[in-house]
């Protein structure tokens, strides 16, 4: 019992330690199928979830081939056995699947014919999500290998409701990042835009009357063009940050501070570890904090001058947005109220398991910093500037 026992606990060991770190859901769960087939002594084995629609939106495999895999064709549908299980939170085990009256009675071309069969559906308190599936166990499947079955599919269900947990969190704050540029359109480009048209009018108005302020009122109109269209362009660069992948969290945000220099004048030094970042999801939140920061800085603070440092401290990523500007009452409601951007910042270190702190005061100055990790080993041939 103790040899089966270890193997097992270590299964759901990794199991809980990939859940807690967050990977991607699909990672996790081939993970337990992978393990599940070991663990049972299964010749193959499977995951499914449906889609609601007579599918399914994920279906993942163990001990096929990529060739058979690839001449099985598209997924399956939720009919026979792989349907039955959907339907009750029961599990079902038998030596031959051929005797069971879900069974259709024929298979795809090219798919190996099964007769042990072992199934566990994935259970929530809203009902069944998904199921593992192992087949063809010499000599058939027992209730020990239910039981460890079963307790995978526990975890299972663990991985697949925080994915889509994360997943409406993440489409609450792109909500929330729409209506905070829309306001930023409102307040930034309409009101220049409109500041353009009436300084154009008065421009035609003085040709017509033969006056020489058409000139000063042009050169104006010019002026105000140009910083609609950096406006413009810093609000597309925060709909369409530059690609992490390409360009690293590093460049991403050397980037962005190069726009707003160019965009609201204002000196912007900065501190850079090219060694930090290598972990999309984390350097996604990390740049959108840092966007958020900075722009409290140039557009609200009134700063004449911003400081941005990205490095590490005792393995963990700190990011410091510093700025001489007016400051504020961080705790303040009624500023709370109508600055979100201080709450999101601080959704976004709760997400990755990181500290932000806002230190500020009226007439002192703001100083935001992010503490995130633990920091990935650092990439040969870094450099800091």
């Amino acid at each position: 019992m103790a040899e089966t026992l270890s193997p097992a606990l270590r299964a759901v060991s990794d199991a809980v330690l990939a859940v807690a770190a967050q990977q991607s859901v699909e990672n996790v769960l081939q993970q337990l199928v992978d393990r599940a087939r070991e663990l049972a002594g299964a010749r193959y084995a499977a995951l499914g979830t449906p889609d609601g629609e007579g599918g399914f939106t994920r279906f993942l495999v163990a001990g096929m081939g990529d060739e058979l895999i690839a001449a099985l064709g598209p997924l399956p549908r939720t009919h026979g056995m792989l349907g039955a299980m959907l339907e009750t939170a029961a599990p079902f085990l038998t030596t031959d699947i051929h005797e069971h009256p879900r069974f259709r009675g024929w298979w795809p071309e090219r798919h190996p014919d099964m007769r042990s069969f072992l199934g566990v559906p994935i259970v929530t308190p809203d009902g069944v999500i998904g199921a593992f599936y192992l087949t063809e166990k010499e000599g058939g499947f027992d209730a020990a290998d239910q039981e460890l079955i079963e307790l995978l599919a526990a975890h299972a269900a663990i991985a697949i409701t925080n994915a889509g947990l994360y997943e409406r969190s993440r489409e609450l704050s792109m909500l929330a990042e729409r209506n905070r540029l829309a306001l930023e359109l409102h307040d930034a480009v309409s009101q220049k835009l409109f500041s353009l048209v009436l300084t154009a009018e008065a421009a035609a108005t003085q040709l017509d009357r033969g006056g020489d302020g058409a000139r000063t009122h042009v050169a104006r109109a010019q002026e105000l063009a140009r910083e609609a269209l950096e406006e413009l362009r810093s609000l597309i660069l925060e709909l369409r940050p530059p690609e992490l992948e390409r360009d690293g969290l590093c460049g991403a945000l050397r980037k962005h501070v190069d726009v707003l220099r160019r965009l609201h004048r204002v000196p912007i030094d900065v501190d850079v570890d090219d060694a930090v970042g290598g972990d999309g999801r984390r350097d996604g939140e990390v740049l959108r904090v840092a966007q958020e920061a900075l722009q409290n800085a140039v557009r609200h603070a009134g700063a004449q001058r911003v400081g941005v440092h990205l490095g590490r401290d005792g393995g963990r990523l700190v990011l410091e947005i510093s700025d001489d500007g007016a400051g504020f009452d961080p705790a303040d409601p009624a500023l709370r109220s109508r600055r979100l951007g201080l709450t999101s910042m601080e959704e976004r270190a709760r997400r990755l398991g990181g500290r932000l702190e806002i230190r500020s005061a009226p007439g002192a100055g703001t100083t935001v910093r992010l503490e995130a990790g633990p920091e990935p080993a650092a990439r040969p041939g870094a450099r800091r500037g």
